[in-house]
C-alpha cells in the first residue's frame, strides 16, 4: 500500500500523508452479522470521574467482531473482501466458509481476495492459515499467537507485525518476538502464518492535531509548562529544569525509564531472553 503526499494548500496540509486505500481495500461496507455496538467513555468510569487523561470527542464507529481463535477446522473458507478496520491498525479479511458461516480475520501480507484459507492441525503451511505450533515449520514466520489455549490470538496483532517460531522443545515452542525477546509458549497453542498487512501504517505523517481528534485522543498538556500546584515539574522562570533525580508523573511517581514488571511476575520464568534494551 503506497502512501499518498497532498499538496501544501494550507499548514495542515504541508506534510501530510495518507495510505492510499484503493489499492487494497475491496469494499467499504462492512459486515453487518459482525458489528457490535461500541460505546465511547470519554475516559470516565461509572460514577462519571475521569480516571484516563486524554481522550473525548472522535468519530463514531462500531466494532468489527474479529474472530481470533480460528477454531472453526477443516472448514474450507475464501477471502470475500479486505475491508479496513477503525478500531486497529491492521486492515480485515472477510472470510466465507463453505457451510456459509462468515468471519474477519486480521487481513496477513499477501492475502487477497479469492484465496483459500482453513484452520486445524492438518491445513497447509501457507498464508493465512491457522495451526498449532508443533505442526508449523521452524523458521516460520507467525503472527496471532495465543498464550492460552482456546483462548484466542493475544500476541502480534498490529499492522506490519510478525514473530520467527525457532523451535519446539518437548510442550513448549520457542518464539523470537520483533521486539527481540525469546519466550516459551505452549506447543499446542495456535498461530497464523504470515506476517500481519498494512506495514506502512507507521510512516504516516498525521500533519495536523485534527486527524488525532477524530480518533478520539485529546491534546497532552507538558508538565513543564503547567502551575507547581498542577505538576511536579511546574513552576519557574521561562524553561526550568525538571528539579528531580529522574521525571516524575503529575502524580509524584516515577516515570520514564521506571520499571513496571513485576520481578515476581509468574510469565518470568517463560521468557527465555529479554528483548533489547532491558535490563531485568
Amino acid at each position: 500500500m503506497a502512501l499518498k503526499k497532498y499538496k501544501p494548500t494550507s499548514n495542515g496540509r504541508r506534510n501530510m500523508t495518507s495510505l492510499n486505500y484503493k489499492e487494497v481495500i475491496t469494499t467499504e461496507k462492512p459486515e453487518k452479522s459482525l458489528l457490535a455496538a461500541k460505546k465511547h467513555q470519554a475516559g470516565r468510569n461509572n460514577s462519571g470521574r475521569m480516571t484516563v487523561r486524554h481522550r473525548g470527542g472522535g468519530n463514531k464507529n462500531q466494532y468489527r467482531i474479529i474472530d481470533f481463535k480460528r477454531n472453526k477446522d477443516d472448514v474450507m473458507a475464501t477471502v470475500q473482501s479486505i475491508q479496513y478496520d477503525p478500531n486497529r491498525t491492521a486492515n480485515i479479511a472477510l472470510l466465507v466458509y463453505t457451510d456459509g458461516v462468515k468471519s474477519y480475520i486480521l487481513a496477513p501480507k499477501g492475502l487477497k481476495v479469492g484465496d483459500k484459507v482453513e484452520s486445524g492441525v492438518n491445513a497447509d503451511i501457507k498464508v493465512g492459515n491457522a495451526l498449532p505450533l508443533n505442526k508449523i515449520p521452524v523458521g516460520s514466520i507467525i503472527h496471532n499467537i495465543e498464550l492460552k489455549p482456546g483462548k484466542g490470538g493475544q500476541l502480534v496483532r498490529s499492522a506490519g507485525g510478525s514473530a520467527q517460531l525457532l523451535g519446539n522443545e518437548g510442550k513448549y515452542a520457542l518464539v523470537k518476538l520483533s521486539s527481540g525477546e525469546v519466550r516459551m509458549i505452549l506447543s499446542v497453542n495456535r498461530a497464523t502464518i504470515g506476517s500481519v498487512g498494512n506495514e506502512e501504517h507507521g510512516l504516516v505523517n498525521t500533519g495536523k492535531a485534527g486527524r488525532t481528534r477524530y480518533k478520539g485522543q485529546r491534546p497532552h498538556v507538558r508538565g513543564s509548562v503547567m502551575n507547581p500546584n498542577d505538576h511536579p515539574h511546574g513552576g519557574g522562570e521561562g524553561k526550568a529544569p525538571v528539579g528531580y533525580p529522574s521525571p516524575l508523573s503529575p502524580w509524584h511517581k516515577k516515570t520514564v525509564g521506571k520499571k513496571t514488571r513485576s520481578k515476581r511476575a509468574r510469565s518470568n520464568k517463560m521468557i527465555v531472553r529479554r528483548r533489547k534494551g532491558s535490563k531485568m
